[in-house]
């Protein structure tokens, strides 16, 4: 963890070579773990991105990014900011298990529909789907967030490389035994008889008759939700350098 990160980002940004582009939010991580509560790394650095009026996109399972509307919403009245909410499944049960420290679902949609009414772009992005667990919840999470406000969605089947797949083994023989087969069966029957599939174009949505249904059950989703296929791109028209930074302080 680099808790000097806003600083890091102030310098990158303060610098002429810095060429206006979105940053994520995090690709490796959730930027809103629960020590964000106490460290405010992500609140400082969405304050950086605020004064310069750089793009930012954040993906994330936790409400807590509520916390930041008024930034996040600063930035989207220049088409600077979109955020994607994580959803898994809409089973508390199956959540307290499965997803112990992030948000509840319940919790997730209702980030949806607060960011929404602050013109913040929002989606909903199913992930990870997990043959013969959730799949089947594909429309019903579709459906919840279209209501809640998203403006499009997107899903990702479960990944499971090098020693993650022993851990999800186990996983599931602690707390769905009886369920542990199908899934690894269905699994295995998206991802040509393996765990997993680490070729770029099949990791994230498999491949196969089962994987082509979950791709036409999704589709068909949120056609009936009528979700866009795309949020709105983000723009870099408002980007500056403010005067402390010893640059003159109008959009590039």
């Amino acid at each position: 963890m680099k808790e000097d990160a806003p600083q890091l980002l102030r310098a990158e940004l303060s610098a002429p070579s810095w060429q206006p582009q979105p940053i994520l939010l995090s690709g490796v991580t959730d930027p809103y773990q629960p020590a964000e509560r106490r460290l405010r790394l992500t609140r400082r650095c969405l304050e950086v991105l605020a004064e310069f009026r750089n793009p930012v996109a954040i993906t994330t399972k936790n409400r807590l990014v509520t916390r930041d509307l008024d930034l996040l919403a600063e930035l989207a009245g220049y088409g600077a900011a979109s955020v994607a909410l994580s959803i898994t499944t809409l089973d508390d049960r199956l959540h307290r298990v499965m997803e112990p420290r992030t948000s509840a679902p319940a919790r997730r949609l209702d980030a949806i529909a607060r960011l929404t009414e602050r013109g913040v772009p929002t989606a909903v992005t199913i992930a990870p789907v997990i043959p013969g667990l959730t799949d089947h919840e594909l429309p019903r999470i579709v459906a919840a967030a279209a209501e809640a406000g998203a403006v499009t969605a997107g899903y990702v089947l479960l990944r499971l490389p090098h020693g993650v797949a022993p851990l999800f083994e186990c996983w599931l023989e602690g707390h769905l035994p009886d369920r542990k087969q199908k899934v690894l069966n269905r699994i295995r029957e998206v991802r040509r008889g393996r765990l997993y599939d680490s070729r770029f174009e099949v990791r994230g949505s498999g491949e196969g008759p089962y994987a082509r249904q979950l791709e036409r059950l999704f589709h068909v989703a949120s056609r009936k939700a009528g979700l866009a296929q795309q949020m709105p791109p983000l723009s870099t028209a408002a980007f500056r350098r403010p005067a402390s930074t010893g640059q003159l302080e109008f959009p590039i």
